[in-house]
């Protein structure tokens, strides 16, 4: 049997991928995706099998298996006195390292702890790094194994303890055992808006991989000492507006950056479970991801 052509973004109208944007960021709800999304069905196709078509397909994305043997991984419970009290994450790392390991904390999209946000933490470890992913739905019970479930979730976080949970991991990493004390932050959709945060809040961070995140207040931007890597996709309205005085003040502060932003590329590009995902762009990007953090964290400055 012949496994049928995985779906691009190419295959969408680009209204459709507007649509879906604005749904998996909670600007509207599913019926408002559907309505919209309506009248670019055609033939045997339905509104509903557009945003079946959309969504995640982790299995089909894995590129590593949670039981590798080049890996621990386990999961991993820390305090967060400014925030929810207790949280907990996902940490793996080389099961065979020489020596202290740089450290990166990875911050997941707006749906909390998924299978590909676990995935990605591995790959980090491939790479030589310890890393961890904290899970902000861990307060609510966790993420809850579906999507939509955990969008919903999401939106009842107390976002300023959900943001010292952050805070609390990224310290208990500069001290974990088999870490160098080096520390870098890298994240996709709120997560990017995470990392930026976290660029502003702990000076001792060294580098930062925010993908299509919301930057930080600009006030903030001179706080900055880490050495960003500011990733942003072309068609992506929401974000890319508040890029250009986002730059501006990068420049003003003195903030060594640099930027990514590849032609045709959607909104979640670097996300290999779903159609926006662009294997060429996101090949690049996180070629530029791992050579900051091997730059940045490996050797002191």
């Amino acid at each position: 049997m012949t496994t049928p052509p995985r779906k691009t973004a190419d295959d969408f109208d680009p209204e459709v991928l507007r649509l879906f944007d604005q749904y998996v960021h909670g600007l509207i709800d599913r019926r408002g995706f559907l309505s919209g999304a309506a009248r670019f069905a055609v033939g045997a196709s339905t509104a509903a099998g557009l945003l079946a078509a959309l969504a995640p397909q982790f299995a089909a994305a894995q590129q590593v298996k949670p039981d590798d043997k080049r890996l621990l991984a386990k999961y991993l419970e820390f305090a967060s006195p400014e925030g929810y009290g207790r949280a907990r994450g996902y940490l793996v790392r080389p099961a065979h390292a020489r020596g202290p390991l740089p450290v990166v904390l990875v911050a997941h999209e707006n749906r909390g702890l998924n299978p590909h946000i676990e995935d990605v933490t591995r790959r980090f470890a491939l790479e030589g790094f310890i890393a961890f992913a904290p899970d902000a739905l861990f307060p609510l019970g966790g993420y809850p194994g579906d999507e939509d479930k955990a969008r919903a979730e999401f939106a009842r976080l107390d976002q300023a303890k959900t943001r010292q949970d952050f805070i609390a991991a990224a310290r208990m990493l500069q001290g974990i055992e088999g870490g160098n004390g080096r520390l870098g932050a890298v994240g996709f959709c709120y997560g990017g808006g995470i990392a930026n945060f976290l660029a502003t809040q702990l000076p001792e961070l060294r580098a930062a991989a925010p993908f299509y995140g919301s930057p930080p207040p600009l006030e903030d931007v001179p706080k900055i000492k880490a050495e960003m890597l500011v990733v942003l996709a072309a068609n992506d309205e929401r974000i890319n507006a508040a890029w250009p005085a986002y730059e501006a003040a990068l420049k003003r502060a003195g903030v060594r950056y640099a930027s990514y932003q590849p032609a045709g590329t959607q909104h979640g590009f670097n996300n290999d479970t779903t159609p926006r995902y662009d294997e060429a762009a996101a090949r690049e990007a996180w070629k530029r991801t791992v050579e900051l953090f091997q730059r940045s964290l490996r050797r002191a400055r």
